[in-house]
């Protein structure tokens, strides 16, 4: 025996969902748990069926003329919206993370940098790319273009370009997204 206060089919929920008795029309457009219209119904006809397969009426509509009324397992679905609510509370902001070269920048010292640059797409940060110039180096941008190139090239299987190669004082720079 059920007590008078735990009966969750007529339990008047905290988001002003109305479900079972707490709907106030007299009919309701009705849907079925597998989604199928049952068409417009009384209330009562419509409760009767929900209490018969063993679940609630949830009124999904409120606002519609007439209200839409859903059959559904009305404590289930709410376990799976505040699931839903959590998974999107934890779920993984990418961040910006940035590899930083040199024109002169060895090709060993370039794929060591490239390998970890990918390891980062694929945990769904965005990579930022700085070729920075110093001194005489200002005099030879071609260089640091080719590196910049050569970096995009193998980046670009993982991600895709973002922001173009641009020029920023002494720094050359582009953003590379997760795909």
């Amino acid at each position: 025996m059920a007590l008078p206060g735990k009966d969750r089919r007529n339990e008047r929920n905290q988001d002003q969902t109305r479900i079972n008795n707490y709907i106030r029309e007299r009919q309701v457009r009705v849907i079925s748990e597998e989604g199928e219209q049952l068409g417009i119904l009384e209330t009562e006809q419509a409760l009767s069926r929900a209490r018969d397969l063993g679940l609630d009426l949830v009124e999904v509509a409120p606002n519609e003329k007439p209200p839409v009324c859903r059959i559904m397992d009305y404590g289930k679905y709410k376990y799976d919206k505040s699931k839903k609510r959590q998974g999107q509370a934890s779920g993984h902001h990418g961040k910006l993370k940035e590899i930083r070269l040199r024109p002169k920048t060895g090709d060993h010292d370039i794929g060591f940098k490239v390998k970890q640059a990918v390891g980062f797409l694929q945990h769904k940060d965005k990579v930022q790319v700085s070729v920075i110039f110093r001194g005489r180096e200002m005099a030879h941008i071609e260089e640091g273009r080719r590196v910049m190139e050569n970096v995009l090239e193998e980046l670009l299987q993982y991600g895709k370009l973002e922001s173009n190669p641009q020029q920023l004082g002494r720094r050359m720079m582009c953003t590379v997204s997760p795909k």
